[in-house]
């Protein structure tokens, strides 16, 4: 049997797993996927500014592990009831492959990397290879009737408070993507310390806020030290 090998890898503002959308699309989040040498051919995507969205085959690269488990604990669940592992998207999976349907924003081409494509709602973290794309076709793929399981709706999102003057540091597309990761209540979903301080990065800045009474606080934003 032929070796996957990865087409093309993305940007996107997660340098860790902590802070990703659960699902792809509910955050208007920004990525840039960056062919390989060997794939960048503008004939493979000739027709593609067609399609709205896409589908992207992709590996879960932070989670690669030897060997497997029959059950997984979902977050939603509270992570304390057991599941079998093909009735969720858990990343610890026999093969760690993930699927995601994300919004093409448009293909364009840049010196030294070819034609990229820049996409919304991306939930990999930044440098998360692609095994392959495909045109979502909604004749096909989607289905209104479908059962959701345990999970048949995306959980609600919280308010969230900042001041204004850590907010203005950053560009007003990053700056709406930052709160919509924040209203999806990014800590896992079975703390609920209202002490707690939690960190994330995002693109290129470091984030501290706290949840309390249903309200997530910004209390810090820095730029990493790397910057």
């Amino acid at each position: 049997m032929k070796a996957l090998k990865y087409i093309a890898k993305i940007q996107t503002d997660f340098p860790t797993k902590f802070g990703i959308p659960r699902q792809s699309g509910l955050v208007n989040t920004k990525g840039t996927i960056v062919f390989e040498p060997e794939y960048r051919k503008e004939e493979a995507l000739k027709g593609l500014e067609e399609y709205s969205h896409l589908w992207l085959i992709w590996q879960f690269s932070a989670a690669v592990r030897d060997g497997w488990s029959p059950t997984v604990r979902p977050p939603k669940l509270g992570g304390n009831k057991r599941i079998g592992v093909f009735a969720t998207r858990s990343p610890f999976r026999p093969n760690a492959i993930g699927l995601s349907c994300v919004k093409l924003e448009s293909v364009q081409h840049e010196d030294g990397f070819g034609d990229v494509l820049i996409v919304s709602g991306a939930d990999l973290m930044d440098g998360t290879p692609i095994y392959d794309i495909k045109p979502y076709l909604p004749y096909a793929d989607a289905h209104p009737e479908a059962l959701g399981g345990f999970a048949p709706s995306p959980k609600e999102t919280i308010e969230v408070k900042s001041p204004p003057e850590l907010l203005q540091k950053l560009p007003e597309g990053q700056r709406e993507a930052l709160l919509g990761v924040l209203a999806q209540d990014p800590r896992p979903q079975y703390q609920n310390d209202p002490e707690r301080v939690y960190g994330m990065s995002f693109g290129g800045w470091d984030v501290k806020f706290r949840v309390k009474d249903g309200v997530l606080t910004v209390l810090s934003l820095a730029e990493t030290e790397h910057q």
